[in-house]
């Protein structure tokens, strides 16, 4: 499956479009890419196995889109216009929108600004935190901007370096996108979301906040816990899979 890219607004972003079907958007988590988030944990294959027409771009300064390193080129308003933009590029006029982590708050700002154009959003890893904020993101921003991974102190941080080399990223890019990329949002802006929204995280996802706290401020949300997964190993996990293709499948048309 050959990536693909186009330019939003003059940002070069990166994205693979395979399958008929339903459309569905797939947004990635911070340090993470389309490949690692939903190709390598099988979700791509997934979706075209339930007859869905995939769209996976890599966010801004991950994967093989533009490396930018100025924090203000990563608000979330920024993230979601890249991703109505892929859609308008592909001239899809409305899909169904699933984000992981730092993807899930995509998605809510994207249904913030565009809610007309999704028939439905998934949040997988992120609860309450998007409300309250996660904690720990200045550490993990120096250990991004440490000269080498021996240089950082054991901890979150030490984390998320390392899996941001296992995926090849340009450090200081991630590092200026986590500066903007903690953005919140307020009960009162969640509660104005109105398309069917399923909100997964693990039992021991210790980074999310709490789905059902999320849940309550989104009119309608559906929660789904997966069993025996923390924020990492989530990703990939057959419940997970399972709850959102039968959550998928029950939408009207």
């Amino acid at each position: 499956m050959a990536v693909e890219h186009f330019s939003s607004d003059g940002v070069d972003i990166a994205f693979l479009a395979s399958g008929e079907g339903d459309p569905i958007l797939l947004i990635h988590g911070f340090a993470s890419n389309h490949v690692v988030n939903w190709g390598a944990t099988g979700w791509i294959d997934t979706l075209k196995r339930a007859g869905r027409r995939i769209i996976a771009m890599d966010v801004r300064g991950h994967g093989k889109s533009a490396k930018l390193r100025d924090p203000a080129s990563y608000s979330l308003a920024l993230m979601a216009a890249d991703a109505i933009r892929l859609l308008d590029h592909l001239g899809i006029p409305r899909a169904d929108v699933m984000g992981y982590s730092m993807g899930a708050r995509i998605t809510v700002a994207l249904a913030l600004a565009h809610q007309g154009r999704m028939r439905s959003i998934v949040l997988g890893g992120m609860g309450y935190a998007m409300v309250a904020g996660m904690g720990g993101e200045d550490e993990i921003v120096a250990a991004l901007e440490a000269p080498s991974l021996e240089a950082v102190r054991p901890g979150p941080g030490l984390a998320y370096r390392k899996f941001a080399e296992q995926t090849g990223s340009d450090m200081l890019a991630l590092a200026a996108c986590l500066r903007k990329a903690r953005q919140t949002f307020t009960p009162e802006q969640l509660a104005t979301i109105h398309v069917p929204t399923l909100i997964a995280i693990g039992d021991k996802d210790g980074v999310a906040g709490s789905a059902e706290g999320l849940a309550a401020l989104i009119p309608g949300a559906e929660v789904f816990v997966i069993p025996n997964r923390d924020h990492m190993l989530a990703t990939g996990d057959k419940h997970y899979k399972a709850a959102v293709l039968e959550f998928l499948e029950r939408l009207p048309p």
